[in-house]
């Protein structure tokens, strides 16, 4: 009687097991089915109706003809940033592009990678470079190292003049233009205007020292988590004056949309903004944050659509 107790239990017992592993199996399936969906989706909003702008008109904007645009950034080098996420090298790679996008339009393309401050991890001196330059235009355009152009069809005023929408007084003009993303506001690529408030801004956000990570090996600097403190603390009516946050991620920093457990979970548990910040085909710029083997994803990029006649060979050179 108690053999066959125990062996009723013991069979119960392995068919609870496979049907937690088949159920397992079935979670799987699904999670790779819906990262796979979603991969061909996203890589097609634009094309089933994703709009990252509105086609906003400079010309409801006071000024333009005349505005002066420049598109700031650098990168460590020497393998400071050494690792999975090492940008060693990507400038080279991202740069020809930038550089003839912004001759095209009439802007200057600022290299500022001479200028990176050692005290601190690189990333924190986007702060430094900014603001050295930014007396000399009437907006700067920071952008990652770990960024491309890729649609030169749309120039920085219509990404602006929809960011900022119809206005009429050139006093109203926002100070700093964001997107964000599942963490919130990202400082990998941002708007800043020339005025008091952005020079002030930018001192205070280089002052934000509690936030630096100088932990070996990490892939975060802090200089992201500052800037959020800071536009999180601002009072309600400095932030309707001063800040604007992009109704849409891609309007000019679109990510790669990668298949993984990470991004399949963020899919489910935050659609519309993966919908809002995914990248598609025909997107202003990739931001390839987050990505290791960064290199090997701006080839990928450098040679695949539009940008293939422009940067691929040089890319393909420089391997």
């Amino acid at each position: 009687m108690v053999r066959r107790v125990a062996g009723g239990q013991l069979r119960r017992t392995q068919q609870l097991r496979r049907s937690g592993v088949y159920a397992l199996w079935g979670l799987s399936l699904a999670l790779g089915l819906i990262a796979v969906c979603a991969g061909l989706v996203l890589r097609r909003a634009n094309v089933l109706g994703r709009r990252c702008g509105s086609g906003g008109n400079p010309g409801g904007l006071p000024g333009w003809e005349r505005a002066r645009i420049a598109m700031v950034s650098c990168s460590a080098a020497s393998g400071e940033e050494a690792g999975p996420r090492d940008f060693e090298g990507l400038m080279e790679l991202v740069t020809p592009g930038k550089q003839r996008y912004a001759e095209a339009r009439g802007y200057d393309f600022i290299d500022a990678s001479e200028e990176v401050d050692r005290s601190r991890p690189p990333s924190w001196s986007k702060i430094l470079a900014v603001k050295r330059h930014l007396h000399r235009y009437d907006w700067v355009f920071w952008n990652d190292a770990d960024s491309l152009v890729t649609n030169f069809d749309i120039s920085m005023e219509e990404v602006l003049a929809d960011a900022i929408g119809d206005i009429g007084h050139a006093q109203t003009l926002p100070d700093l233009i964001l997107t964000t993303d599942v963490n919130g506001v990202n400082a990998g690529m941002f708007f800043m205007r020339n005025s008091s408030w952005s020079q002030a801004f930018l001192d205070t956000w280089w002052n934000q020292t509690s936030f630096i990570i100088r932990q070996v090996g990490s892939t975060k600097s802090g200089d992201n988590d500052a800037l959020k403190h800071l536009v999180g603390s601002l009072p309600p009516e400095q932030f309707r004056d001063h800040v604007r946050i992009a109704r849409m991620q891609c309007l000019f920093n679109s990510y790669p949309w990668i298949p993984s457990l990470k991004s399949t979970f963020r899919l489910i548990t935050a659609p519309k903004t993966t919908w809002r910040g995914a990248f598609s085909d025909g997107d202003f710029m990739v931001h390839l944050a987050g990505l290791d083997d960064k290199k090997t994803w701006a080839r990928r990029f450098l040679c695949s659509g539009s940008l293939k006649q422009s940067g691929c060979m040089q890319a393909l050179e420089m391997m």
